[in-house]
């Protein structure tokens, strides 16, 4: 019988350890959290020190039964959820619930933590156990408890004036407020022509190369119009062109960092086309472990929740003898590379992430992984690979080229060493990301066009003269790639919270995404309004980064929670009295749209029911017609013309025929052709 009992999150998590762990152990899943806070009632005493009351989560009791009864007869339990806030508040959940009534608790139960699921790490952690990191507990409970007061006090104010199935929170209504700030930006935005001229030229019979008019007598070439350009092009097209000034420069290209979860989403996002979840999702089964073989179920990765670049000394080394084999000592640095980050109140105990081994190549991973998790880990590997390499140099080459009063431009880039670039050597999939959406892989983003040798005084032929019209353009919309961005430069979150955002703000139908872009609702813009207007100390983004700042400090420094709390809740207790006076007798919010009403022709109103958005004459009640908001998306099923309407029930979405009840299609999801970034790829072996 065995004789010691572990606990992990997840049952992949139980199958990778369990082999590595020898007959006296069972490995049992909690299946994530066992006990939270009540979902039908605050949940949390204010006036007794902000004390919570923790219940069984619902659908749990089964789950709960066996593993108190195996703890019952185990000489020793060990807690090994994840290694950060969130694992430790569960492995404290655990131990509350199985401690009852046990006197000799503290000498049967500890605590265990890895940074991967691998033989040495897990054996490594057994052989070191711990116990509860109280810190860190009362961290996540305060941002629970937080998070909690928050919503639970804000939102009753949006279903009473603007409509039922709304919600406010600490993070997602600042993140909402990105980008209904960035919304306003645009549409205020006044955009401005103007002209770029740009040369074909040769030498000899040669080859072409591009120019592009840098000055003009000998000041930056601005031109605001057509007739400006024309005028110009006029004159070049006399002109006879010269060779000014030739300058070469050697430049050192360094290799990225290897990834932190916030750089893992963004590139996920814009390299795969996956959204932040997804990647999150797949990332989280590299990591629990894969079915290898022979090998058994083995974790791919490290743990993907870090904000810390930091790599293990054995890893390098691991990858020093890789890259010397496989590359050759050319590309191997003296010394293993060392990373930093700017960012603060980074975890360094935490590592950066990477391939457990580095051995295991994409290529002899691939008859294993499912395509999307190929793609992931190829992402994550090569990235780790190029990080342990050396610099790449560059030959950096500017020509200054005479035509009259003007000087034109060329300039090109010529790899001397590839160095780190060899690891993408190979790459073929997407290897650029939107021009907007550089996040740092500038492995592809210079400009590479070769510039043929040429001397000071060479005369070059013309070969023809392109002008381009331009408009200046207004900040881009955020992507889910540069909304992260903008959580992490913001301090707004923790990289664990970053997809969860993200998802919330979608779910409850405060934006919408088109083109990989996110656009407020009118709802969304309206809900926005109301918190900033009469939340602005709430919904901002300098305090929830210093909130953020606050709970770093019960982990790190040991402050006391309850403190924070109460220091918190005296101003917001005071802006919610405040709010709530002013909006004493407000009627519900209508939001109008350009949509005339069918019956008597006048504007309709956006109103939220039970089941979410529905036009509603804006005469009501005068004139009591409505119609569903539908997402002109054909319903899929035979023989009907209805269209696809987003409804909500039990604070889900999903798409049903706006010819209900005489079509009764409905989805999860918009057909794939029409949402292709949210519909996971099939899980077939690659």
């Amino acid at each position: 019988m065995p004789k010691y009992l572990v606990i992990v999150e997840s049952p992949a998590k139980c199958r990778t350890i369990n082999k590595y762990l020898g007959p006296e152990y069972v490995v049992k899943s909690s299946m994530g959290h066992v006990m939270d806070l009540p979902k039908k009632e605050l949940g949390v005493n204010i006036s007794h020190d902000f004390k919570p009351t923790y219940v069984n989560v619902t659908g749990r009791k089964k789950v709960i039964s066996d593993l108190t009864k195996a703890a019952k007869t185990a000489e020793k339990i060990y807690l090994a959820p994840d290694p950060d806030r969130e694992g430790e508040a569960i492995a404290w959940h655990l131990s509350n619930l199985l401690k009852v009534d046990d006197k000799d608790a503290e000498k049967r139960f500890f605590r265990v933590t890895f940074n991967q699921i691998t033989q040495k790490a897990v054996n490594d952690a057994f052989k070191h156990p711990t116990q509860l990191d109280m810190a860190k507990v009362n961290a996540q409970q305060a941002r629970r408890i937080l998070d909690r007061i928050v919503g639970y006090r804000i939102s009753p104010l949006l279903w009473e004036k603007i409509g039922s199935g709304l919600s406010a929170g600490r993070v997602q209504s600042v993140a909402m407020r990105l980008i209904c700030e960035r919304e306003a930006e645009i549409k205020i935005f006044k955009s401005e022509e103007y002209w770029s001229v740009v040369a074909e030229l040769k030498k000899d019979s040669g080859d072409v190369f591009l120019a592009k008019l840098d000055k003009i007598d000998g000041k930056k070439a601005d031109i605001n119009n057509e007739t400006q350009a024309k005028t110009i092009v006029e004159d070049l097209q006399k002109s006879s062109y010269v060779v000014h000034d030739v300058q070469k420069r050697q430049k050192k290209r360094n290799p990225f960092p290897p990834l932190t979860t916030s750089q893992l989403q963004q590139q996920g996002v814009n390299k795969l086309r996956f959204t932040a979840q997804r990647v999150m999702r797949v990332a989280q089964q590299l990591y629990e472990g894969v079915d290898l073989g022979k090998e058994g179920s083995v974790g791919l990765i490290t743990y993907m929740r870090t904000d810390s670049v930091r790599v293990a000394p054995e890893a390098q080394k691991a990858t020093a003898d890789f890259i010397l084999s496989n590359f050759g000592k050319d590309y191997l640095p003296q010394k293993p590379p060392v990373y930093t980050t700017r960012k603060k109140n980074t975890q360094e105990a935490h590592e950066s992430i990477r391939p457990t081994f580095i051995e295991k190549t994409p290529q002899e991973m691939k008859k294993f992984l499912t395509t999307e998790q190929m793609r992931l880990y190829t992402l994550i590997w090569r990235q780790f690979l190029a990080s342990q390499m050396l610099p790449a140099q560059l030959e950096i080459v500017s020509v200054d080229i005479k035509a009259g009063d003007c000087m034109l431009r060329a300039s090109g880039t010529t790899v001397i060493f590839d160095g780190f670039l060899a690891a993408f050597k190979d790459e073929t999939e997407e290897k650029k990301a939107d021009e907007d959406e550089k996040n740092g892989d500038e492995s592809q983003a210079e400009d590479e066009s070769l510039i043929p040798p040429l001397g000071v005084n060479d005369a070059l032929e013309l070969v023809t003269l392109n002008p381009n019209q331009h408009f200046t353009k207004p900040p881009p919309r955020y992507s889910e790639a540069t909304l992260v961005k903008a959580l992490e430069e913001h301090g707004i979150g923790r990289p664990s919270t970053y997809a969860s955002i993200i998802a919330t703000i979608q779910n409850r139908d405060y934006v919408h995404k088109e083109n990989r872009r996110f656009f407020p609702t009118p709802v969304g813009e309206v809900v926005n309004d109301l918190l900033v207007k009469h939340f602005p100390d709430i919904i901002n983004v300098e305090f929830t980064a210093l909130m953020e700042e606050k709970l770093d400090g019960i982990e790190e420094e040991h402050t006391d929670w309850v403190s924070v709390m109460k220091e918190f809740y005296e101003k917001f207790d005071s802006d919610l009295k405040k709010a709530k006076e002013k909006l004493r007798g407000m009627r519900k919010v209508s939001i109008p749209t350009d949509h005339v009403c069918d019956k008597c022709g006048k504007p309709m109103v956006i109103k939220l029911g039970r089941f979410g958005q529905f036009l509603s004459c804006g005469e009501y009640p005068n004139c009591t017609f409505s119609k569903p908001i539908t997402t002109m998306v054909k319903c899929p099923q035979e023989n009907c013309d209805g269209e696809l309407v987003a409804r909500r029930a039990r604070g889900r979405t999903f798409y049903g025929c706006s010819k209900y009840p005489k079509c009764e299609y409905k989805a999860n999801k918009l057909p794939k052709s029409q949402n292709e970034d949210d519909v996971d790829e099939n899980d077939k072996k690659v």
